[in-house]
């Protein structure tokens, strides 16, 4: 199922949470939800699975109003809260029967969904142990477990890997490109390079308001604008280097990376950049030892378009 977000908006008192965003996720699509605290992605989120009105603007689950059609909709919708509440007397066990029951599952199949998100999740050694017992990293699972109980056609995850151990982290990330190749997948997260190992579009939100929608390198170019070389030569005084490689018809920009081994970023206004440079050392009799992609971080783009 597709999501369409058209203008939505959400106020509290003279606060605009959410500001006249949009955007479309499409079916298989598992789309990155990213944010400083207080940007506005949990109350988007809330929105999605009908938890709370916007003021203002329309969600569309597979071209339907989520408005007129709330109920029905909602039973194609698997949420993970960022709280993740649970009721931490019951057993895992009867939670998960509990919850499929909720969800509207013939009785004939509860049992065997429960032992299904239980090998899933990797709740087996846990499953009779009361909710309130377990580690955070466990909890976790159980709301990831009860999110899928009913294996909606979409999944809006916030925080699904938060209290894991690395190699939790590492079996989530799995479950969740699994899931993302039939169903549509919100994940929000502050772990950046967990959006790169697991979502095929970043969607960014800064008080509220959307300033960044693309893929990972689709971002990396626009931060950049033009392409950076990382470039270390030796046998040569640094400022001259500097003022050299700056004076090459091909380059727009030098900066020092590291004065102290001469290496430098440059960037790059042609392509044939990387010849000019060899000329270059080759008529200063310099060595050139290192010429390579420089990428932007993820960190840094989302460090700069919401440090506003």
């Amino acid at each position: 199922m597709d999501i369409i977000i058209e203008n939505l908006t959400k106020k509290y008192g003279n606060q605009k949470a959410v500001d006249n965003i949009s955007l479309k996720v499409a079916t298989g699509e598992i789309l990155g939800f990213l944010g400083p605290n207080g940007a506005g992605k949990t109350t988007t989120m809330k929105i999605i699975t009908n938890y709370i009105t916007a003021d203002e603007g329309e969600v569309y689950i597979e071209g339907r109003s989520l408005k007129e059609n709330a109920q029905d909709i909602k039973r194609h919708i698997g949420y993970l809260s960022e709280n993740n509440p649970l009721y931490e007397e019951m057993p895992v066990i009867d939670y998960l029967e509990f919850c499929a029951k909720i969800h509207g599952i013939v009785k004939t199949r509860v049992g065997s969904r429960v032992t299904e998100m239980i090998r899933i999740t990797g709740l087996n050694r846990e499953k009779h142990k009361k909710i309130g017992e377990l580690s955070k990293g466990f909890k976790q699972r159980v709301g990831l477990a009860q999110a899928m109980i009913h294996d909606p056609e979409i999944l809006i995850l916030d925080e699904p890997t938060s209290g894991l151990d690395p190699n939790q982290i590492a079996e989530i990330r799995k479950l969740i490109k699994e899931l993302g190749r039939e169903k549509t997948v919100i994940l929000s997260t502050h772990i950046l390079p967990e959006v790169e190992a697991t979502c095929d579009r970043i969607f960014i939100i800064n008080k509220g308001k959307i300033v960044a929608d693309g893929t990972a390198d689709s971002l990396r170019k626009q931060a950049q604008g033009t392409d950076i070389l990382r470039v270390k030569i030796e046998d040569g005084e640094p400022n001259q280097i500097f003022r050299s490689l700056q004076a090459l018809s091909s380059v727009s920009l030098v900066d020092f990376a590291d004065r102290q081994h001469n290496r430098f970023n440059v960037h790059c206004k042609t392509d044939d950049v990387k010849r000019q440079i060899f000329g270059l050392c080759v008529d200063k009799k310099w060595v050139l030892t290192e010429m390579t992609p420089f990428e932007t971080k993820l960190e840094d783009i989302f460090r700069e378009l919401t440090m506003n």
